[in-house]
């Protein structure tokens, strides 16, 4: 009689200890599933709206009819086929590539800056940052839109009076190299302030005693950084890479607000030249389909640093 109630005994508790397990194993899914559900239905539905949008021959008269005309992958090959689009393609991988290393080779000095200055240096330099970080883009833009403004310029003015040529009524976009250059340099200002307020966060987590022995040893500041910092930061550096590259291959603002709203095909970045398909000209399948080949774009590129990120996650 006692051993069987011990054996029930130990049946109930070994069961009971299975669905406790069962239930820790599903805990972490159970709390992150209302937000993936959230996530999923926000930016899910757009997508599938976008893809569906994409492969139908949706004009203004089918706008008007709220009704398009089924093409499946025509909007696809019209745009493969269109030379206009693999310029703009190259263009925007310049144009994203110059924005992304420009943005993390200058966040990472100045990163590295703030280790060496005075405790209120710094919290100069990062209330500064801030603030850059806070401004409204369309705001920012309308300053460096003046700024280089061909008349009123403050900066033909100075370039003038430094001597370092004859700005006056210089308009620095009629040519597009001088033109993207400042749309680069726009980019890359209003990126700095979160790249280096991440970089910096991370290098405070690099362990001192390690780049003190590596200076005791004889390594150069290049040297510390590149065999002993840089290894640490790796993780930081794949994720503002990726969130870069994301938020700079989709410019639109920066250009659409410097050219007066009335960008010439030589600045058609990706986003430009999808706008213009779908309200410029009123071809919105066509501008889904160059919005869809973006996104895959996209994925492509985040998909490698994910991967990297993972690698990287593993090794530790």
């Amino acid at each position: 009689m006692a051993t069987a109630i011990a054996a029930d005994i130990e049946s109930a508790s070994g069961s009971f200890s299975g669905s406790r397990r069962l239930s820790m194993r599903l805990l972490p899914y159970a709390l992150i599933g209302p937000s993936v559900v959230v996530i999923g239905g926000i930016l899910g539905f757009p997508l599938a709206m976008l893809v569906w949008l994409s492969l139908q021959h949706y004009g203004l008269r089918e706008l008007i009819a709220h009704t398009g005309e089924w093409v499946g992958l025509q909007n696809f090959q019209a745009i493969l086929a269109d030379p206009l689009f693999h310029e703009v393609v190259v263009r925007s991988l310049l144009f994203t590539s110059a924005c992304v290393s420009l943005t993390i080779v200058l966040s990472t000095l100045i990163a590295l800056l703030l280790l060496r200055v005075s405790p209120v240096v710094r919290g100069v330099v990062m209330s500064a940052l801030v603030f850059v970080w806070a401004t409204p883009v369309i705001v920012t833009v309308d300053i460096w839109q003046w700024m280089f403004d061909y008349e009123f310029g403050v900066i033909n003015y100075l370039l003038t009076q430094l001597h370092l040529g004859n700005f006056i009524h210089h308009n620095w976009f009629d040519n597009p190299v001088q033109g993207l250059g400042v749309i680069v340099l726009v980019v890359v200002w209003g990126a700095i302030p979160f790249v280096t307020i991440t970089i910096f966060a991370g290098l405070l987590q690099v362990p001192s005693d390690v780049v003190d022995a590596a200076h005791v040893d004889g390594a150069g500041a290049w040297q510390r950084f590149w065999y002993v910092t840089a290894p640490t930061l790796k993780p930081i550096f794949l994720i503002v890479t990726c969130l870069s590259t994301i938020w700079d291959f989709g410019v639109f603002n920066q250009i659409y607000v410097l050219l007066n709203q009335r960008p010439s095909s030589d600045y058609f970045t990706i986003a430009i030249y999808s706008y213009r398909e779908s309200f410029g000209v009123t071809q919105y399948g066509l501008g889904a389909a160059i919005a869809v080949v973006m996104v895959l774009i996209l994925v492509v590129v985040t998909l490698f640093y994910v991967r990297e990120t993972v690698k990287v996650a593993e090794i530790a």
